[in-house]
Parts: C-alpha cells; sequence; structure tokens
C-alpha cells in the first residue's frame, strides 16, 4: 500500500473516529466535546486552544480532514480505546486513522510493540492499517 494511500484513508478516516466518541459517549455533545478537549490536556495528547462546543464536534464529526485539529481524533482514540463497549473501526479508512492516531500518542520501538500493545479486540480489525501506519511514519522519519 503507498504511503498516498495510506495517508489519504487516515485523512478520510479522521471524522468517522469523531463520530464513533460522539455515538458512544455518553453525555450531550457539549459534554462529550468538554471531556475529550480535558482529556487531551491531561493526557498530554494536544493543546487545544479552547474547549469546543457539542456544535463544533458535530461539524468535526463531518469535517474534511483538514478542518479537525488532530489532538481531537487522537483523542477520541485515547478515549474508544478504553470504552467497556470495545469499539473496532467502522470502515478501512476509519482503521487507517485509528492505526496512526495510535502510533501517534504513543512512543514504540518496533511494529510489534504496538501490535502488542493495542487492546487484544483491536489487534485483529488494526493489523492491516497499523501496518501501513507504521510504514508511513518511518517512511517520514527518513525525510
Amino acid at each position: 500500500m503507498p504511503q498516498d494511500d495510506f495517508y489519504t484513508k487516515m485523512r478520510a478516516g479522521l471524522p468517522a473516529l469523531l463520530r464513533q466518541w460522539r455515538a458512544l459517549g455518553q453525555a450531550d455533545a457539549d459534554r462529550l466535546a468538554l471531556i475529550l478537549a480535558e482529556t487531551a490536556r491531561v493526557a498530554k495528547l494536544g493543546e487545544p486552544e479552547t474547549t469546543p462546543s457539542g456544535a463544533t464536534l458535530d461539524a468535526w464529526s463531518t469535517a474534511s480532514a483538514e478542518e479537525i485539529p488532530l489532538w481531537a481524533p487522537k483523542t477520541a482514540v485515547f478515549l474508544l480505546n478504553q470504552m467497556p463497549a470495545r469499539p473496532t473501526p467502522d470502515s478501512d479508512a476509519e482503521a487507517c486513522a485509528w492505526a496512526y492516531c495510535w502510533l501517534r500518542n504513543r512512543s514504540f520501538d518496533s511494529l510489534q510493540a504496538a501490535q502488542d500493545a493495542l487492546p487484544a479486540h483491536l489487534k485483529a480489525p488494526l493489523q492491516e492499517a497499523l501496518e501501513a501506519a507504521w510504514r508511513d511514519q518511518q517512511g517520514l522519519r527518513l525525510v
């Protein structure tokens, strides 16, 4: 899978991560946006300039990836990975976005370490996407 293909799919999948968070979170949109921003700050996944509104979160869930700050999907992956519902990606593009954010959220010495650290329910659904994300990340390090 060429890097362009992965990157294009990953960018297309970012809004889907936010839709999953929006659909599975057990609160109204304003509260979910607040949880997302505060978790980003506390978990050091990003520094939101402001706390988004629920309307902003809803807009990001259908926006083009360029309109979404990276801290938001990174934090959504962080939170989704901890949900008892054990959500998984609903599409190849979402799997690519999930894998990309997984690698961006933590530092791994190898692809195997990144795979081993995944929650058990995500190992199979993210296997191919994580391999592509790893190749993409390693390719960027060579530049």
